[in-house]
């Protein structure tokens, strides 16, 4: 028609045609255009801003003339006055369609704003949480037209908004009347709508309400407690912390403390009790390393192991310790967080748990399979999340399976002699000179190595304090290239090494790392007890890899992805010295970090994934380490390092081991056990 102009917005390359005067934020939402309006076109919020562009635009045949779209108006030269508008700058709900226009919404006006997340699969979150706030204006009450504050309240926001099927508790209905008058009749109300499509009131403001939300996204392991505060509205992670989990004093793996709920009565509830309390210290601590309001957080995400999911939702772990493992329930979950009793967030705050795959592989194996993707993969990929309990994922875009593994707490500094978690001062790079057997290493906080003259000055404020877990990984396979120990995992003696600082030990030896004892430091040493912790602990990683490996009948993997909250700090070749995973090129492992932590941060950020990761989840094949003969094959094969039997070919183009053997009295030549990789 003559009378209509053709809009074309950017980057979405959506288009229509639109009677002259049609403001700008009225022509996108009926295209479906992604731009962002809390007022809802009243000139208020401001977060309506486009761009429009002008001149000839070939690629979309069209010309843009100085007159296509009205002239400023009172509320936008008001707004400019006040907080001022970029250049070129304009509010949709003001500018009027006057003629062809081709407008750009900028990534700021965008509500499904997009988040790159740098990690080994970089790609983006789409921005679309459940919490968001809506400006209503409210008819006031009429005695011709009787009905009640709540109906009016609903009404208006079903015609502003498109939204229905309101749920709000009585607290806040007796907030209601008192917030709207104090407003004038105009309110600012925060609502939950979740991707099941149910819509709660989470909290209502006077007026119009500037205010940020914020939401949590927790993984909640065994050992360690990691926490991401992210702002709803763009998804930028303001703080990340973390604390050790205090059920460790329960038990420091999952079954010994299943073992504590069957052998304690209340056992389960001390344990909730300890979890429950150390989420809401560690939510204030976030909260103030943020700077904001803890009762600005509006939701928290969980994802954790089964045992883990058990004990935070208050159910007793006693039938996870026994076949066939079954689980309360294995669903996601949406609940108010009251019920968990995290009080520290705000009254109304919801929480979202990610559904769990089986058992014995948790809603943080689903986590991980939400940000790492598997089943979009194009060749055979094997995650491996290391953890206390890891969780395997091996796959493609054909078929994913997953398990668990009981790797224990060594991978995180526990059960090691000089063991701790990753703080300043622990060691976490390790070096050994093959030749002289000196070793080298560099601490949290600190970029030098421990060679250089400037480290004790550079190290002085945190000391050297302990080895925490990637140090002690890469210690051991350093040690087993450096010819320290052999294949079986035996520390040799000085005289079978060459070195003092392999000193006795009981009936075994110690390699000594750093003896600060001089400077009333610690003796740092790796001793026979630490290397079987970390063996028994690679083996049970490396048994579910090949478990998972055999169940689809391949050899080899394409490629392997490490994860877990040092997942990052992992050196790939010392990994595969030490056996932890199966045999692939070194260019084809790579680390993502806390994937677990990420899956929930997407699923905080974006409810389209929590349909997505429920889907997903019963289609994850899961097999079950505890009860597969081949899995204790598996188990005692890998002890050995790198290996008993598979012959690591990748790894032996880079690294030849020594063939030593420490297992005879003289450790020389008449024990030798053939080369290992």
């Amino acid at each position: 028609m003559a009378d209509d102009a053709l809009v074309i917005f950017t980057p979405s390359g959506k288009r229509g045609r639109f009677a002259i005067g049609t403001p700008v934020l009225t022509a996108a939402r009926q295209l479906g255009v992604d731009l962002d309006s809390v007022c809802g076109g009243r000139g208020i919020c401001s977060k309506c801003q486009v761009s429009p562009g002008y001149g000839e635009f070939s690629k979309h045949g069209v010309t843009v003339t100085e007159g296509a779209l009205s002239e400023w108006n009172e509320v936008e030269a008001r707004y400019d006055r006040i907080r001022g508008l970029k250049e070129g700058r304009r509010l949709g709900c003001q500018a009027k369609v006057m003629g062809d226009v081709v407008i750009d919404v900028p990534p700021e006006s965008q509500v499904h704003r997009q988040v790159i997340r740098k990690s080994a699969t970089a790609r983006e979150i789409i921005m679309d949480p459940a919490a968001h706030a809506y400006y209503v204006e409210v008819a006031e009450p009429d005695m011709h037209e009787p009905s009640g504050d709540f109906q009016r309240f609903a009404l208006a926001l079903k015609e502003q908004w498109q939204i229905e099927g309101l749920e709000a508790e009585p607290a806040l209905l007796r907030r209601l009347q008192p917030i709207l008058r104090k407003g004038d009749w105009k309110v600012t109300v925060i609502l939950h709508k979740d991707h099941h499509g149910r819509v709660r009131i989470l909290d209502l403001h006077p007026g119009f309400w500037e205010g940020r939300l914020y939401g949590l996204a927790i993984d909640l392991g065994s050992t360690t407690i990691a926490a991401h505060l992210c702002d709803l509205r763009n998804g930028n992670v303001l703080a990340s912390s973390g604390v050790m989990n205090p059920q460790i004093r329960f038990g420091e793996d999952l079954m010994s403390r299943v073992s504590y709920a069957m052998m304690n009565p209340g056992g389960d509830r001390e344990m909730t009790g300890a979890v429950r309390s150390a989420l809401n210290d560690l939510a204030l601590t976030i909260a103030g390393e943020a700077g904001i309001d803890p009762l600005q957080i509006v939701e928290t995400v969980f994802v954790c192991n089964p045992v883990m999911h058990h004990l935070l939702l208050g159910i007793d772990p006693v039938e996870l310790g026994q076949a066939p493992f079954a689980l309360a329930t294995s669903e996601s979950l949406s609940l108010p967080a009251r019920d968990l009793d995290l009080l520290a967030i705000h009254e109304n705050a919801r929480v979202y748990v990610l559904p769990c795959i089986a058992g014995h592989v948790g809603a943080d194996c689903a986590a991980v399979a939400l940000s790492e993707e598997p089943n979009k993969s194009d060749d055979m990929v094997l995650i491996v999340d290391v953890g206390t309990n890891a969780e395997i994922l091996l796959g493609n875009r054909d078929r994913v399976l997953a398990c668990s593994s009981p790797t224990g707490p060594a991978f995180e500094g526990a059960q090691i002699s000089s063991g701790q978690r990753a703080a300043p001062g622990a060691i976490e790079r390790v070096e050994i000179d093959p030749v002289t057997k000196e070793p080298r290493f560099r601490v949290i906080g600190c970029d030098i190595w421990s060679d250089s003259p400037d480290f004790a000055a550079a190290t002085a404020q945190t000391g050297i304090t302990g080895i925490c877990g990637s140090g002690i990984i890469e210690v051991v396979a350093e040690m087993r290239m450096a010819g320290l120990l052999d294949a079986s995992g035996l520390i040799g003696s000085a005289q079978q090494t060459g070195t003092a600082r392999s000193i006795p030990q009981g009936r075994t030896h110690a390699y000594v790392l750093h003896d600060g004892t001089a400077e009333g430091g610690p003796l740092i040493t790796v001793t026979q007890g630490d290397i079987r912790a970390i063996q028994l602990a690679k083996s049970a990683l490396y048994a579910g890899a090949r478990l998972l490996m055999d169940e689809l009948g391949i050899e080899t993997v394409d490629r392997i992805v490490l994860a877990g909250a040092f997942g990052a700090h992992i050196s790939s070749k010392h990994a595969e010295v030490l056996g932890m995973i199966p045999d692939c090129p070194l260019d084809r492992i790579s680390s993502a970090g806390n994937a677990a932590g990420t899956g929930a941060r997407i699923a905080l950020c974006n409810i389209a994934a929590r349909a997505a990761i429920e889907e997903e989840v019963t289609r994850i094949h899961k097999v079950e380490t505890a009860i597969e003969p081949r899995f204790q094959e598996h188990f005692v094969a890998a002890n050995a390092i790198p290996h008993a039997t598979a012959p690591f070919p990748e790894l032996a183009r880079i690294v030849t081991l020594p063939d030593v053997s420490f297992n005879t009295a003289g450790g020389g030549e008449a024990g030798r056990r053939r080369r290992r990789g």
